[in-house]
């Protein structure tokens, strides 16, 4: 960046935060991840849907527990933020993260899968949305996009409803098990009209 130019969001702002939690809509949160929510990642592997858009790891119960201690210290690193999405009191059904962080460019990049047990009822457009709104409101970004598989139309599908409209697509941008896909670029501007 040139000198002269000051960063949209100073350095240790995000690691002076709390990663909070963030209600939403019909009883649901985003939250922390825990090690009580271990089991959900270990079961997002085998899931045909979350295995192919996202190529979780295969985690055994020490794994799963590991990254999600590898989550909070990309908190404190100021590198990503991971939630989980999960009913109020309740298991994990999916995940929603913000990653890719560039403080000082004012950017980020929300990733996101949810389980079968999660699946059909808006909640990751809920999430999607809230996320995007802290991100601006309370971490400071200016800029923050979603890419994903042509081929995904859930996942386009998300973005749009959430407020986050299509750019453009990038040619080859990300292999899959199958091979290379272009990618769906979507952004949203803390300038921009929240859906």
């Amino acid at each position: 960046m040139i000198d002269s130019i000051p960063p949209v969001v100073p350095a240790g702002r995000m690691r002076a935060l709390t990663q909070p939690e963030l209600p939403l809509p019909g009883g649901m949160l985003l939250r922390p991840w825990t090690r009580d929510d271990a089991p959900a990642l270990i079961a997002a592997h085998p899931d045909p849907d979350i295995r192919h858009w996202n190529r979780p790891s295969r985690l055994d119960l020490a794994g799963a527990e590991a990254r999600i201690t590898r989550w909070h210290e990309r908190w404190t690193a100021e590198k990503a933020g991971t939630w989980a999405i999960a009913p109020d009191g309740g298991r994990a059904v999916g995940l929603i993260g913000i990653a890719d962080i560039d403080l000082a460019g004012g950017s980020g990049e929300i990733l996101y899968w949810l389980l079968p047990a999660g699946r059909g009822t808006g909640v990751m457009v809920k999430a999607t949305d809230r996320l995007a709104r802290w991100a601006f409101d309370d971490l400071g970004l200016h800029r923050v996009r979603i890419t994903h598989s042509v081929a995904n139309p859930a996942s386009c599908a998300v973005a749009t409803k959430a407020g986050f409209p299509l750019e453009g697509t990038m040619r080859g941008a990300l292999l899959h098990a199958d091979g290379w896909h272009d990618e769906h670029l979507h952004a949203r501007l803390r300038t921009d009209t929240a859906p």
